[in-house]
């Protein structure tokens, strides 16, 4: 697998293969960075990192992460900037080099999910993208938004992206989505986290709708009767 030396941002998120993020770069270190990114390939790495006590936390060699391609940037007066990224290749880091440079670099080999013969991640695409399509209309129906379109990736693999992306679960659990190799394995976990949401909301929803029509009885989002009998 191809290997780079790149900046590494360590962060409280988990960074997808071709889902955009939004970070805000105050610190010196992250300002000398992004200049330098600007000046180059405009990529650096997002190592996700949980919350450090007094020492600053740093990712292990091992642990994987994911290339960021600055999009764009907004400077601010004070010399911060406020920038888009997309997520690009994920990397297993194999370890921290040498540099004059206030920020980190670390040596990374990037990589893809394996290859799997079959229909397997087809089939299980199409049932994460129906479980999907029920958690978006539950969440429509509980913020009582105006229905939109779903725009989700015909690809298996940018499909299971996507909706980690999307899904608001813990980041550790995020973490391990990312490090999978296997897009069927990672659609399965996937279709069960979102069937424990989808039961969980569609629950919420009939609270909500039966709150809203103040007990006079209705139907939900589903067609299903609610209200006091």
């Amino acid at each position: 697998m191809p290997q780079l030396a790149c900046p590494i941002f360590p962060l409280t998120l988990v960074l997808f293969p071709g889902t955009p993020q939004l970070l805000h770069i105050f610190e010196p270190r992250y300002r000398q960075m992004l200049d330098d990114c600007m000046a180059g390939d405009r990529r650096f790495g997002i190592s996700f990192v949980e919350p450090g006590g007094i020492t600053e936390p740093l990712p292990e060699p091992g642990e994987v992460g994911c290339l960021a391609y600055v999009q764009a940037v907004r400077r601010l007066p004070d010399g911060q900037s406020h920038i888009v990224t997309i997520g690009q290749e994920r990397y297993v880091l194999l370890g921290f080099v040498a540099a004059d440079r206030l920020y980190r670099v670390a040596q990374v080999e990037t990589f893809d999910d394996e290859h799997e013969a079959g229909g397997g991640a087809d089939d299980a695409g199409e049932q994460v993208r129906s479980a999907f399509g029920r958690f978006a209309a539950g969440m429509t129906a509980l913020t009582d938004a105006t229905p939109g379109s779903l725009d989700l990736p015909p690809d298996p693999t940018a499909l299971s992206f996507h909706v980690a992306a999307a899904l608001d679960i813990d980041p550790k659990a995020k973490q391990e989505l990312l490090a999978l190799r296997s897009t069927v394995q990672r659609l399965a976990r996937l279709a069960h986290l979102l069937d424990a949401l989808n039961h969980e909301i569609e629950s919420r929803v009939s609270v909500h709708a039966r709150a809203r029509r103040n007990g006079k009885g209705g139907r939900d989002h589903t067609g299903q009767i609610v209200g006091d009998p």
